[in-house]
């Protein structure tokens, strides 16, 4: 059963994922896996950004074709600062566990939902100075973080320098936010 990749932000914390790959269990690289915008939330706390929504997901795309995943790459815009992040991060035994589970064992707790296992998914939430957060979701489809890491800056900035330093334009309500609570860096 296939398994899923997706990317999230902290509350106003606006990113655009360039690129993405994976290297699964068998050694094979899959490359431009995902891209595009990540799942992200607003909220009128004025702590909204610290640290990660509890509903982690929801702009998962299916990796076609790859077992489960050992290394996954992303190079994304992090738009609030303006920064471009790249990096490979691990996913450990334990966590492809996990995945291996979820897509194929089906949820104890709820026997009679029988489509309850949709497969398995790996999230990357990308955060401000590089952080990222990784978490995968069990066979009853609860995220539970594995991991954490650092990106470095890719030092073409963005778009490989394609753009000539232009990021993607920051949304209104993002830059009212930061304007008037500035980035929580450390909350991540």
């Amino acid at each position: 059963m296939p398994w899923e990749l997706g990317f999230t932000e902290p509350n106003f914390m606006r990113v655009w994922v360039e690129d993405s790959a994976v290297v699964d269990v068998d050694g094979v690289l899959y490359r431009r896996v995902g891209s595009g915008v990540a799942a992200g939330g607003k909220s009128s706390k004025a702590d909204a950004a610290r640290g990660w929504r509890k509903g982690i997901g929801g702009n998962e795309k299916t990796v076609v074709g790859a077992k489960i995943p050992v290394r996954i790459y992303v190079r994304w815009q992090s738009l609030v600062e303006p920064q471009t992040y790249q990096g490979w991060f691990e996913i450990p035994e334990s966590a492809r566990q996990i995945l291996r589970d979820a897509v194929t064992k089906d949820c104890l707790e709820y026997p009679e939902v029988k489509d309850l296992r949709a497969g398995g998914s790996v999230q990357l939430g990308l955060a401000p100075g590089g952080v990222v957060q990784i978490w995968v979701r069990d066979q009853c489809q609860r995220p539970i973080k594995v991991a954490r890491g650092q990106a470095t800056i890719e030092p073409k900035g963005p778009a490989l320098g394609l753009s000539h330093g232009s990021y993607f334009p920051l949304e209104d309500d993002s830059k009212r936010y930061i304007e008037k609570n500035g980035i929580p860096y450390g909350s991540w």
